[in-house]
């Protein structure tokens, strides 16, 4: 067993003709490079993967991303697509019952979507996962709702800055470079469920007590109010709650 630490950096550019007419919450973020750590049960490093992806889903580095990682897109026209750096990622984790270890839950959730999109074997794909991002908080007794940022952790637990970051080997590294310095019994890895829906409580709906509003603005002026000005009144906050008029 084997814990893979991994990270992912990612792309999405509204401007690719793909999004153009389309849904584009059915596209994932796509996975432009994959970095991991591998530890041993003892927590030794004992290997590590770093792979950039060639982008299939859109056709151009967003200018953020490129400005926030480095990334550009004509680093990426040389490299292997998605599946066949999947394929390689997975011979990497070698093991299926290792545990991913991630910095917050999204990358888990990408992995899935970008393999699901190139229709890939998801059973390959570890299920068990830890995320260290809470147990820091845990660790350094902060609120558990105050989830650090990873140069914030690695500056608190005094880990040394050898290495840039919104790189995704170097945030696995770090990743992996804090787990090994709070790992305790009470870190215990969950399954994670692809197909797990957030379902939100209904809020009940509120209604707008219009006799109320208007009493209000008989108390503000002092008077009885016309069936123009009540209509008036009544109509401007209806539009008023539509947000069209926000600047």
């Amino acid at each position: 067993m084997y814990y893979i630490v991994f990270d992912l950096e990612f792309n999405q550019d509204f401007s690719s003709p793909i999004c153009l007419g389309e849904n584009v919450s059915k596209y994932p973020f796509e996975i432009i490079q994959i970095g991991a750590i591998k530890l041993d049960s003892n927590l030794h490093t004992v290997d590590s993967f770093n792979q950039y992806v060639k982008p299939t889903i859109y056709s151009h580095i967003n200018s953020h991303i490129t400005e926030l990682t480095g990334i550009t897109t004509e680093q990426l026209v040389s490299e292997e697509t998605f599946p066949s750096v999947f394929n390689e990622y997975m011979n990497f984790i070698s093991e299926k019952d290792s545990y991913f270890c991630i910095w917050g839950a999204s990358d888990v959730k990408e992995l899935y979507r970008n393999a699901s999109y190139h229709n890939l074997d998801m059973n390959r794909i570890p299920e068990m996962f830890i995320n260290i991002q809470p147990y820091v908080s845990m660790y350094l007794k902060v609120p558990e709702t105050r989830l650090l940022k990873l140069q914030t952790a690695t500056q608190l637990l005094n880990i040394p800055q050898t290495h840039e970051y919104h790189n995704a080997l170097y945030d696995a590294y770090y990743t992996a470079e804090i787990f090994k310095k709070i790992n305790s019994p009470y870190i215990q890895p969950k399954k994670y469920d692809p197909n797990y829906v957030r379902i939100r409580p209904s809020q009940p709906r509120k209604k707008v007590d219009y006799d109320m509003l208007l009493q209000q603005f008989r108390k503000m002026y002092d008077r009885e109010l016309s069936k123009d000005e009540q209509d008036m009144i009544t109509l401007a906050y209806k539009m008023g709650k539509t947000n069209q008029f926000l600047k």
